[in-house]
């Protein structure tokens, strides 16, 4: 279950009657606890508490009690031996008048009515197995809000299915952007009588919810009327006391979908809500999920978390912001020299989607002209920070819109913070209707348009906020000596992923400039265009990234061309998780990278130590890998840069499932000892390497071939691969076929193998590597060193060859995707002696030995992070300061100090010294 879904379920148990016994099984399954561990529970085989409650092991101790009786219940539940032996995560006492809770981990606590208990969900989410609480926590109200309307949303479009065809798909989240609106301003005192707008559908309306629409229609007709021509206007009485709010929000059609009874109901829940408490930064990028039917199943999940959008924003702008306001002081002048800046500031977020980076960045600043006025003593003085400032351009219109509203929401929510509410009031209505964002293709559209360079504008108007169909935001723009910010965290989508028009995108973008631009991210095109733009006017443009844009071969193909713009990267933070808020969502691995034309002489790089913690290392350049280093590009090589062993690819068995068998499919063959050790060899892939698992294949030499054939299943197997090549459209399977049966390669080591899978997990601290046995091989799913030195082995599974692939050769998903061209033959290695390489011989063979003491134990259990052998462990140690040592004399002091080394070295090898 997500959030939304959650929280549904617990006010539905909260609103339906109190029933004591019930009570603890009905909680436990609003958090989608599964039937079966409830049924236990309920039988007693798996309830643990010794005082009448209810206590799932490692979860939650519940007990229901008389009236008046809960403090004392909550204290005798936190007593329990139960609730300690049985590592309780909770306690929980209700008399179903008051509840009251607490986190036994966290020390959150919760005492409140028994029907506000709902408010409080988000404690409780570990119960559902989603442990990133804090900011559901924080967004509880968000939540609620999303999931009612989202419930309105669906309903509508049953009694409608004609607004949830594309062609009216613009019209029904129109229409969900008005209802927000009022839901927002009869709160708020935007509109003068509370429960306004709820409060006449529930009157006006009939029970059966058959003219609710025809009500809601006036009230949007009245809100398009100014007051001048109220008297022409010929409006219901009750939809007179609807103010004029114009800006586009009601302009147009007036039309609604038909509600239905049930319908009506939902649309009166949500007004009853407090609509005070909603979060524009981050309520937009949940409520767009309602508009999109296939993200509905985790709604609550996508938005952008403020500590993350803070990661751009800060160092972009509001760290130097900061700093200027606190070097002012209260000398008066430069805190008006400092307002007047900031409110030349612009914001352009070219993937805007419902605007969670615009309204942070709106907020912060706003405080920090808060706070300059306040020294100033001018503490209720007007804004002068436009929206007009804070620009973006989003391809889906209900989030365009919502983005707008967003922004008006927070600006509002802004003026009655530092300027009071009456003032807020007096200065909303009606709104403006000015345009500042995009709905369009960012990829296509000119953002020289859209944000004009300083001291340029567009001179032509929009119709209106809401409802302009302009490709292009335009409104008349002057902001002489103005600073211009882009930021944003635009689509990744892989190259394999991109549709046909986003390919397209990116062949308008790159096509003349490179022919590896199929091989691109598609979040590539917004730093092109980035960098295009930075070439017209002074700007810093940061962005979220898959980090796979600073890793392998995407490397080579991108930097180069932003770089030759004269760019550079600004600042930069290196890979973390930007995850959202389900324990089912890992969260893709991401960086931030910041380029300008006119960046600073200090390159500011950001990093999360191994405590989780932010620290930041300054220097004179960043490179595309995100290294304090000069701009090296790794390229592929064809041979080791370092003068260890060649590495190859696995055999490829193109055989149609022929050549490859499980232990049961050799035992079928019924083949004997002298056959069996003839044609049958133990052969690893990936996953047969790291988790053990058993693997063999067909091994015919062309000189017994012959005797093959006489073994039927051998040769119906071989005839097999044949048929499947001959079959095949491509020419070398074809040419394959006239040997069926071997593999394309046939590679073995004559003494040993040393076999390195091609894809493994970032979770271990060490790259998988091993040895195995002339008797076995490998397919293409594992890179080989075949009769290597072992002390090749010792390189593999150091730390710093872990953390050069980790850079270089870019990953599969998140996990480390090798390469022989570009990981081990471009690893920098310096001149061995006889006496280093004796040295790293026995580091390996004792990390050999360490594994062996712990069979039948798999690569997979060994390097299991949390129970990584400590013999083990420590061979690995002693490998990694026998090699390092070797580098630079001692240890190296982190995996920045590692990176910077290795790629000095690179360069350095790698650069031809002049004749």
């Amino acid at each position: 279950m997500n959030p939304v879904e959650i929280e549904q379920a617990i006010s539905d148990l909260a609103e339906a009657p109190f029933d004591a016994a019930e009570f603890p099984y009905a909680f436990l399954e609003a958090f989608g606890r599964k039937a079966t561990e409830i049924k236990k529970l309920r039988k007693g085989d798996t309830n643990k508490s010794d005082l009448g409650g209810v206590l799932q092991r490692n979860n939650i101790h519940m007990a229901t009690c008389a009236p008046g009786e809960v403090s004392q219940t909550l204290a005798a539940l936190k007593g329990s031996p139960a609730t300690a032996k049985h590592k309780a995560k909770f306690i929980l006492a209700t008399d179903g008048q008051t509840f009251e809770a607490e986190d036994l981990i966290g020390g959150d606590t919760v005492a409140c009515a028994y029907k506000d208990f709902p408010d409080s969900f988000g404690v409780f989410l570990p119960l559902a197995g989603i442990s990133t609480v804090k900011q559901i926590k924080e967004s509880a109200f968000d939540i609620k809000a999303t999931g009612r309307l989202n419930r309105l949303y669906v309903e509508l479009l049953k009694d409608n299915p004609d607004w949830g065809k594309a062609e009216r798909r613009h019209d029904m989240n129109h229409f969900m952007a008005r209802l927000i609106f009022c839901f927002f301003a009869e709160d708020t005192d935007i509109f003068t009588t509370a429960d306004l707008f709820t409060g006449t559908i529930d009157r006006m309306s009939n029970r059966d919810g058959t003219n609710t629409h025809e009500v809601i229609s006036e009230i949007f007709r009245a809100m398009n009327v100014a007051t001048k021509d109220r008297a022409s206007a010929n409006l219901p009485r009750w939809a007179d006391a609807f103010p004029y709010v114009n800006g586009g929000l009601f302009s147009g059609s007036t039309e609604v979908p038909r509600f239905s009874k049930i319908a009506q109901r939902y649309l009166s829940h949500i007004g009853g809500l407090d609509w005070t408490k909603i979060n524009p930064d981050i309520f937009g990028s949940m409520i767009q999920a309602v508009a999109d039917e296939g993200e509905r199943s985790v709604l609550g999940m996508h938005y952008t978390s403020v500590p993350n959008i803070l990661k751009v924003l800060n160092p972009l702008f509001l760290d130097d912001l900061n700093a200027a306001l606190e070097e002012a002081g209260d000398n008066a002048r430069k805190l008006l020299n400092l307002r007047n800046r900031i409110a030349k500031i612009r914001v352009f977020d070219p993937a805007c989607g419902s605007g969670n980076f615009l309204v942070i960045a709106y907020k912060q600043l706003r405080a920090i002209e808060a706070e300059i006025n306040r020294r100033r003593g001018e503490a209720d003085r007007k804004t002068d920070i436009p929206l007009t400032n804070f620009r973006g351009i989003e391809i889906r219109d209900f989030s365009a819109e919502i983005a707008r509203l967003a922004l008006i929401i927070a600006e509002y929510q802004c003026d009655v913070t530092y300027r009071g509410q009456k003032e807020a009031l007096a200065e909303f209505l009606p709104l403006d209707s000015q345009n500042w964002i995009t709905c369009g293709n960012a990829l296509r559209l000119d953002w020289l348009s859209i944000c004009p360079p300083t001291g340029t504008g567009v001179k032509v108007k929009a119709d209106d906020l809401f409802q302009t169909p302009l490709d292009q935001a335009q409104i008349d723009f002057e902001n002489e000596g103005g600073e211009t910010y882009i930021c944003g965290n635009p689509p990744y989508l892989g190259s394999t992923w991109q549709s046909k028009e986003q390919k397209a995108d990116l062949q308008r973008i790159f096509d003349g400039r490179t022919k590896s631009w199929k091989s691109l991210d598609y979040v590539a095109g917004w730093f092109m265009k980035a960098a295009d733009y930075g070439l017209h006017t002074p700007t810093v443009s940061a962005f979220v990234t898959t980090n796979s844009i600073c890793q392998g071969q995407q490397v080579p193909i991108l930097w180069p061309l932003v770089l030759e713009t004269g760019h550079e990267i600004a600042f930069a933070h290196t890979s973390f998780k930007w995850a959202n808020l389900a324990s089912h969502n890992a969260g893709v691995t991401v960086a931030i990278v910041a380029i300008s034309k006119h960046a600073s002489a200090v390159k500011k790089l950001y990093a999360l130590d191994a405590a989780g913690e932010t620290v930041l290392k300054e220097g004179h350049n960043i490179n595309a890998y995100l290294v304090a280093a000069p701009n090296v590009m790794v390229v592929k090589s064809s041979c080791p840069i370092g003068g260890a062993t060649e590495m190859l690819r696995g055999n490829m068995p193109y055989d149609g499932g022929n050549l490859l068998m499980s232990s049961d499919e050799v035992a079928a063959l019924g083949l004997n000892p002298n056959q069996h050790k003839r044609f049958i060899r133990r052969i690893y892939g990936s996953a047969e390497f790291i988790r053990g698992q058993e693997r063999y294949c067909l091994w015919v030499e062309d000189q017994h071939l012959a005797e093959a054939m006489q073994i039927a299943p051998i040769k119906a197997r071989i005839e097999g691969v044949r048929t499947m090549r001959l079959a095949s459209r491509d020419k070398g399977a074809n040419e394959m076929g006239k040997r069926a049966h071997q593999m394309r390669e046939m590679n073995i080591g004559t003494k040993q193998t040393i076999a390195m899978p091609c894809v493994s997990s970032e979770n271990r601290g060490y790259l998988p590597a091993g040895l195995i046995d002339n008797r076995s091989t490998v397919t293409n799913l594992c890179f080989a060193l075949y009769d290597a030195p072992i002390w090749n082995l010792s390189l593999l599974l150091s730390k710093l060859h872990l953390i050069w692939i980790a850079t270089v050769c870019g990953k599969m998903k998140t996990d480390f995707r090798y390469s022989n061209t570009m990981g081990w033959n471009t690893f920098p290695v310096p001149k061995l002696t006889d006496k280093n390489r004796e040295d790293l011989t026995r580091c390996a063979e004792d990390i050999l030995l360490a594994r062996e003491a712990h069979f039948p134990a798999t690569i997979a259990d060994l390097y299991d992070p949390e129970k990584m052998p400590a013999n083990l462990r420590a061979a690995h140690d002693r490998n990694d300061e026998t090699l390092e040592r070797i580098y630079i004399g001692r240890r190296f002091k982190n995996d920045t100090e590692r990176l910077e080394k290795l790629f000095d070295m690179y360069t350095k090898m790698t650069t031809k010294v002049p004749a």
